[in-house]
């Protein structure tokens, strides 16, 4: 089986059974200090491929050519883990995507420009003076700041933790040559 075509199917059970989890993603880089670095993003579903968008003024953008991502079932006890390398989402996909954003994420897109994420603030009603303050284009459009990136797995693990008796059913597949090889593995 496909495990892609698997994810698809398993987070849509997700989603039918409202869990609050279907849509996230763990996502890990390594940083230039090469220390691990773990957010939790929206793992969208774009044009039959997995994507995240950021915003290249976070201190994660440079080091997001490749990454690991873990998502977390709860509603059906699986868990995915998956090794990736990242493709940029092309500029036309990314602007039309940040339309359908709600107005304070719009905002906050543009006070990156000024105030890059992550940098430090002296309070947090500075932060929401200067996000009221932010300047959106009329019409809206995202920032040169804004990025998306798709997610290529070259390999998945997906570890399924309903089997009754306690034994799990944990899968690994590996892409090699363009063809999916799956190993059973001890949970």
């Amino acid at each position: 089986m496909n495990p892609l075509r698997r994810l698809r199917e398993d987070r849509a059970r997700a989603r039918e059974l409202n869990d609050p989890y279907a849509e996230l993603c763990a996502l890990a880089t390594v940083d230039s200090r090469r220390n691990p670095q773990v957010r939790t993003l929206v793992l969208r579903d774009l044009d039959g491929r997995l994507a995240v968008f950021v915003n290249a003024s976070s201190p994660k953008w440079p080091s997001m050519d490749r990454v690991a991502a873990a998502l977390f079932l709860a509603s059906l006890d699986i868990q995915y883990r998956l090794e990736c390398r990242t493709e940029p989402v092309p500029g036309e996909t990314v602007q039309a995507s940040w339309q359908l954003r709600p107005e304070t994420p719009k905002r906050l897109d543009w006070l990156y420009e000024k105030r890059p994420q992550s940098s430090v603030l002296a309070s947090r009603e500075q932060l929401l003076a200067e996000l009221a303050a932010a300047p959106v284009p009329d019409p809206p459009v995202a920032p040169d700041s804004a990025r998306g990136l798709y997610l290529v797995p070259e390999e998945i693990e997906r570890l399924d933790l309903s089997h009754d008796g306690g034994i799990h059913d944990r899968r690994r597949w590996t892409l090699a040559e363009g063809e999916w090889r799956e190993q059973v593995l001890v949970p």
